[in-house]
Protein backbone atom coordinates (compact mmCIF):
# COMPACT_ATOMS: atom_id res chain seq x y z
CA UNK A 1 0.00 0.00 0.00
CA UNK A 2 1.29 3.78 -1.04
CA UNK A 3 1.50 6.62 0.89
CA UNK A 4 -1.18 8.23 -1.54
CA UNK A 5 -3.17 4.70 -1.53
CA UNK A 6 -3.37 5.36 2.69
CA UNK A 7 -4.61 9.34 2.12
CA UNK A 8 -7.10 7.61 -0.32
CA UNK A 9 -8.70 5.94 2.83
CA UNK A 10 -8.41 9.25 5.26
CA UNK A 11 -10.20 11.06 2.62
CA UNK A 12 -13.36 7.80 2.47
CA UNK A 13 -13.21 7.02 5.71
CA UNK A 14 -13.18 10.85 7.25
CA UNK A 15 -14.78 12.75 4.25
CA UNK A 16 -16.84 15.57 6.11
CA UNK A 17 -13.47 16.55 7.61
CA UNK A 18 -11.54 16.42 4.16
CA UNK A 19 -14.57 18.42 2.39
CA UNK A 20 -14.41 20.78 5.58
CA UNK A 21 -10.84 21.71 4.94
CA UNK A 22 -10.98 21.59 0.87
CA UNK A 23 -14.29 23.27 0.49
CA UNK A 24 -13.87 25.82 3.47
CA UNK A 25 -17.50 25.02 4.27
CA UNK A 26 -19.36 22.57 6.61
CA UNK A 27 -21.86 20.38 3.98
CA UNK A 28 -24.81 19.12 5.26
CA UNK A 29 -24.71 16.04 3.35
CA UNK A 30 -22.03 14.56 1.99
CA UNK A 31 -21.00 10.76 0.03
CA UNK A 32 -18.39 9.04 -1.37
CA UNK A 33 -18.41 8.54 -4.99
CA UNK A 34 -17.62 5.09 -6.28
CA UNK A 35 -18.39 5.53 -9.85
CA UNK A 36 -16.17 3.76 -12.14
CA UNK A 37 -15.14 5.74 -14.80
CA UNK A 38 -13.29 3.07 -16.75
CA UNK A 39 -12.12 4.43 -19.83
CA UNK A 40 -8.54 5.66 -19.73
CA UNK A 41 -6.76 8.22 -18.20
CA UNK A 42 -9.77 7.97 -15.76
CA UNK A 43 -8.08 5.14 -13.76
CA UNK A 44 -6.36 5.93 -10.83
CA UNK A 45 -6.20 4.35 -7.73
CA UNK A 46 -5.61 7.41 -5.45
CA UNK A 47 -8.88 9.37 -6.70
CA UNK A 48 -11.70 10.29 -4.69
CA UNK A 49 -14.85 11.88 -5.46
CA UNK A 50 -17.36 13.39 -2.75
CA UNK A 51 -20.79 14.88 -3.60
CA UNK A 52 -22.29 17.16 -1.54
CA UNK A 53 -25.36 19.06 -1.37
CA UNK A 54 -24.88 20.89 -5.17
CA UNK A 55 -21.08 20.05 -5.89
CA UNK A 56 -18.32 17.01 -6.45
CA UNK A 57 -14.88 17.43 -4.84
CA UNK A 58 -12.29 15.78 -6.55
CA UNK A 59 -9.39 15.06 -4.48
CA UNK A 60 -6.25 13.51 -6.26
CA UNK A 61 -3.22 13.22 -4.46
CA UNK A 62 0.50 13.07 -5.81
CA UNK A 63 3.72 11.54 -4.31
CA UNK A 64 5.58 10.95 -7.82
CA UNK A 65 4.99 14.15 -10.33
CA UNK A 66 5.92 12.14 -13.44
CA UNK A 67 2.98 10.14 -14.93
CA UNK A 68 1.88 8.18 -18.00
CA UNK A 69 -0.75 11.10 -18.87
CA UNK A 70 0.02 14.42 -18.06
CA UNK A 71 -1.94 15.54 -14.67
CA UNK A 72 -3.41 18.58 -16.43
CA UNK A 73 -5.11 17.02 -18.92
CA UNK A 74 -5.69 14.40 -16.22
CA UNK A 75 -7.72 16.92 -14.77
CA UNK A 76 -9.53 18.24 -17.48
CA UNK A 77 -10.44 15.02 -18.42
CA UNK A 78 -12.24 13.80 -14.90
CA UNK A 79 -13.84 17.34 -14.96
CA UNK A 80 -15.26 17.14 -18.18
CA UNK A 81 -16.97 13.61 -17.70
CA UNK A 82 -17.54 14.58 -13.85
CA UNK A 83 -19.90 17.59 -14.70
CA UNK A 84 -21.49 15.62 -18.01
CA UNK A 85 -22.30 12.29 -15.74
CA UNK A 86 -23.60 14.76 -12.50
CA UNK A 87 -24.59 17.89 -14.35
CA UNK A 88 -23.04 19.72 -11.06
CA UNK A 89 -19.96 21.71 -10.32
CA UNK A 90 -16.93 20.19 -9.87
CA UNK A 91 -14.03 21.31 -7.59
CA UNK A 92 -10.82 19.95 -8.15
CA UNK A 93 -8.04 19.47 -5.48
CA UNK A 94 -4.26 18.07 -6.07
CA UNK A 95 -2.50 17.46 -3.17
CA UNK A 96 1.18 16.99 -3.64
CA UNK A 97 2.44 15.02 -0.32
CA UNK A 98 6.70 15.41 -0.93
CA UNK A 99 8.36 18.56 -1.52
CA UNK A 100 9.81 18.40 -4.91
CA UNK A 101 10.80 21.57 -7.33
CA UNK A 102 9.38 19.93 -10.00
CA UNK A 103 7.31 22.10 -12.19
CA UNK A 104 4.34 20.37 -12.21
CA UNK A 105 3.54 21.27 -8.27
CA UNK A 106 3.41 24.75 -8.90
CA UNK A 107 0.92 24.36 -12.40
CA UNK A 108 -2.67 24.68 -11.69
CA UNK A 109 -4.13 24.54 -15.24
CA UNK A 110 -4.46 22.83 -18.48
CA UNK A 111 -3.80 25.49 -21.88
CA UNK A 112 -4.56 24.09 -25.24
CA UNK A 113 -4.62 26.56 -28.30
CA UNK A 114 -8.59 26.54 -27.58
CA UNK A 115 -8.80 25.55 -24.00
CA UNK A 116 -7.88 26.88 -20.67
CA UNK A 117 -9.39 24.86 -17.79
CA UNK A 118 -7.97 25.60 -14.46
CA UNK A 119 -7.57 23.74 -10.65
CA UNK A 120 -6.40 24.11 -7.30
CA UNK A 121 -2.73 22.48 -6.20
CA UNK A 122 -1.85 21.69 -2.57
CA UNK A 123 2.05 21.59 -1.90
CA UNK A 124 1.71 19.87 1.99
CA UNK A 125 5.33 21.35 2.50
CA UNK A 126 3.75 24.93 2.56
CA UNK A 127 0.82 24.06 4.92
CA UNK A 128 0.65 25.51 8.51
CA UNK A 129 0.24 22.67 10.46
CA UNK A 130 -1.91 23.81 12.93
CA UNK A 131 -5.10 22.62 11.32
CA UNK A 132 -3.82 19.71 10.85
CA UNK A 133 -2.83 19.15 14.69
CA UNK A 134 -6.41 20.43 15.59
CA UNK A 135 -8.61 17.64 13.52
CA UNK A 136 -7.86 13.23 14.16
CA UNK A 137 -8.85 12.83 10.60
CA UNK A 138 -6.37 14.96 9.09
CA UNK A 139 -3.49 14.07 12.00
CA UNK A 140 -1.64 11.50 9.61
CA UNK A 141 -0.64 14.68 7.37
CA UNK A 142 0.61 16.93 10.01
CA UNK A 143 4.48 15.36 9.56
CA UNK A 144 4.05 16.80 6.17
CA UNK A 145 3.27 20.63 6.70
CA UNK A 146 5.80 23.21 6.95
CA UNK A 147 8.06 23.78 10.22
CA UNK A 148 11.42 24.44 10.71
CA UNK A 149 11.66 22.05 13.96
CA UNK A 150 11.03 18.71 12.91
CA UNK A 151 11.16 17.17 16.51
CA UNK A 152 8.66 19.66 17.66
CA UNK A 153 6.35 18.79 15.22
CA UNK A 154 6.53 14.93 16.10
CA UNK A 155 6.29 15.65 19.46
CA UNK A 156 3.03 17.41 18.87
CA UNK A 157 1.39 15.00 16.42
CA UNK A 158 2.79 12.13 18.97
CA UNK A 159 0.61 14.15 22.19
CA UNK A 160 -2.43 14.51 20.06
CA UNK A 161 -2.56 11.50 18.42
CA UNK A 162 -2.38 10.21 22.71
CA UNK A 163 -5.56 12.28 23.05
CA UNK A 164 -7.80 10.28 20.74
CA UNK A 165 -10.27 8.92 23.28
CA UNK A 166 -11.45 5.91 20.98
CA UNK A 167 -8.67 3.17 21.36
CA UNK A 168 -9.55 1.55 17.57
CA UNK A 169 -9.35 5.22 15.96
CA UNK A 170 -6.12 6.52 18.12
CA UNK A 171 -4.75 3.17 16.75
CA UNK A 172 -5.29 3.89 13.11
CA UNK A 173 -4.55 7.33 13.30
CA UNK A 174 -0.82 6.21 14.75
CA UNK A 175 -0.84 3.88 11.61
CA UNK A 176 -1.38 6.13 9.10
CA UNK A 177 0.58 8.69 10.93
CA UNK A 178 3.72 6.59 11.20
CA UNK A 179 3.21 5.44 7.21
CA UNK A 180 2.75 8.91 6.08
CA UNK A 181 5.62 10.53 8.08
CA UNK A 182 8.25 8.29 6.46
CA UNK A 183 7.86 10.49 3.75
CA UNK A 184 9.77 13.54 5.51
CA UNK A 185 11.66 12.05 8.44
CA UNK A 186 14.22 9.19 9.08
CA UNK A 187 13.11 6.46 10.63
CA UNK A 188 15.14 7.29 13.83
CA UNK A 189 13.69 10.16 14.41
CA UNK A 190 9.74 9.05 13.34
CA UNK A 191 10.67 6.64 16.02
CA UNK A 192 11.58 8.43 18.89
CA UNK A 193 8.44 10.44 18.91
CA UNK A 194 6.26 8.06 18.11
CA UNK A 195 6.94 4.90 20.30
CA UNK A 196 4.56 5.36 23.11
CA UNK A 197 2.65 2.15 24.12
CA UNK A 198 -0.14 2.95 21.75
CA UNK A 199 2.13 2.98 18.94
CA UNK A 200 3.19 -0.40 19.19
CA UNK A 201 0.26 -1.96 17.82
CA UNK A 202 0.27 0.05 14.44
CA UNK A 203 1.38 -0.51 11.28
CA UNK A 204 4.29 0.97 9.47
CA UNK A 205 4.85 0.34 5.90
CA UNK A 206 8.29 0.89 5.49
CA UNK A 207 9.30 -1.45 8.32
CA UNK A 208 7.12 -4.42 6.80
CA UNK A 209 8.45 -3.84 3.50
CA UNK A 210 11.52 -3.44 4.26
CA UNK A 211 11.16 -7.36 6.03
CA UNK A 212 9.87 -8.40 2.90
CA UNK A 213 12.68 -7.37 0.73
CA UNK A 214 15.35 -8.97 3.07
CA UNK A 215 13.23 -12.08 2.66
CA UNK A 216 13.22 -11.93 -1.23
CA UNK A 217 16.85 -10.80 -1.81
CA UNK A 218 17.47 -13.88 0.80
CA UNK A 219 15.64 -15.76 -1.94
CA UNK A 220 16.82 -13.43 -4.72
CA UNK A 221 20.39 -15.37 -4.42
CA UNK A 222 18.97 -18.31 -6.16
CA UNK A 223 16.52 -17.24 -8.30
CA UNK A 224 17.58 -13.56 -9.27
CA UNK A 225 17.96 -10.53 -7.79
CA UNK A 226 14.65 -9.19 -9.82
CA UNK A 227 12.49 -11.93 -8.73
CA UNK A 228 13.47 -11.39 -5.32
CA UNK A 229 12.68 -8.14 -5.31
CA UNK A 230 9.35 -8.84 -6.41
CA UNK A 231 8.93 -11.47 -3.81
CA UNK A 232 10.12 -8.68 -1.32
CA UNK A 233 7.61 -6.00 -2.06
CA UNK A 234 4.39 -8.96 -2.24
CA UNK A 235 5.63 -10.23 1.12
CA UNK A 236 5.33 -6.31 2.36
CA UNK A 237 1.79 -6.10 0.90
CA UNK A 238 0.78 -9.77 2.59
CA UNK A 239 1.95 -8.48 5.87
CA UNK A 240 0.49 -5.08 5.62
CA UNK A 241 -3.06 -6.15 4.26
CA UNK A 242 -3.20 -9.16 6.94
CA UNK A 243 -2.69 -6.47 9.70
CA UNK A 244 -5.08 -4.01 7.98
CA UNK A 245 -7.95 -6.91 7.95
CA UNK A 246 -7.19 -8.22 11.51
CA UNK A 247 -7.07 -4.76 12.93
CA UNK A 248 -11.02 -4.47 11.01
CA UNK A 249 -12.35 -8.10 11.70
CA UNK A 250 -10.12 -9.75 14.34
CA UNK A 251 -8.11 -12.53 13.71
CA UNK A 252 -8.60 -14.28 10.46
CA UNK A 253 -8.61 -18.19 10.47
CA UNK A 254 -5.32 -20.00 8.84
CA UNK A 255 -7.38 -20.82 5.66
CA UNK A 256 -8.58 -17.28 4.66
CA UNK A 257 -4.89 -16.21 5.66
CA UNK A 258 -3.34 -18.53 3.06
CA UNK A 259 -5.87 -17.98 0.53
CA UNK A 260 -4.45 -13.92 0.49
CA UNK A 261 -1.18 -15.33 0.74
CA UNK A 262 -2.08 -17.26 -2.49
CA UNK A 263 -2.85 -13.74 -4.33
CA UNK A 264 -0.68 -11.41 -6.96
CA UNK A 265 0.69 -8.18 -5.37
CA UNK A 266 -1.85 -6.37 -7.77
CA UNK A 267 -4.75 -8.18 -6.55
CA UNK A 268 -3.28 -7.79 -2.57
CA UNK A 269 -3.00 -3.85 -3.36
CA UNK A 270 -6.82 -4.05 -4.64
CA UNK A 271 -8.00 -6.21 -1.55
CA UNK A 272 -6.38 -3.46 0.34
CA UNK A 273 -8.22 -0.88 -1.24
CA UNK A 274 -11.42 -3.06 -1.33
CA UNK A 275 -11.42 -3.15 2.70
CA UNK A 276 -12.52 -0.01 2.85
CA UNK A 277 -15.58 -1.16 1.24
CA UNK A 278 -16.25 -4.49 3.59
CA UNK A 279 -18.64 -4.58 6.72
CA UNK A 280 -17.89 -8.21 7.61
CA UNK A 281 -15.72 -11.29 6.95
CA UNK A 282 -18.51 -12.48 4.55
CA UNK A 283 -17.47 -9.61 2.32
CA UNK A 284 -13.98 -10.29 2.49
CA UNK A 285 -14.75 -14.30 1.75
CA UNK A 286 -16.97 -13.00 -1.59
CA UNK A 287 -13.95 -10.89 -2.17
CA UNK A 288 -11.68 -13.96 -2.78
CA UNK A 289 -14.56 -16.09 -4.10
CA UNK A 290 -14.75 -13.50 -7.04
CA UNK A 291 -10.77 -13.41 -7.57
CA UNK A 292 -10.79 -17.83 -7.88
CA UNK A 293 -13.31 -17.06 -11.01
Amino acid sequence: MSFDSVCKILAEKYPRDFARWLLDEEPQNIKVLKTELSIEPIRADFVTFLQTENQILHIEFQTRTASKTPLPLRMLDYSVRLTRFYQVKVIQVVIFLQETNDEIVFTQEYVSKTTTHRYRVIRMWEQDSTLFLENPALLPLAPLTKTNSPETLLSQVSQNIAKIPDKASQQDIAAYTEILAGLKFEKDLIRQFLREEIMQESVIYQDILQKGERIGQKRGEKIGQKRGEEIGQKTGEERLVIRLINRKFGELQPALIERIKLLSTEELEALGEALLDFSGVSDLVAWLNQEDN
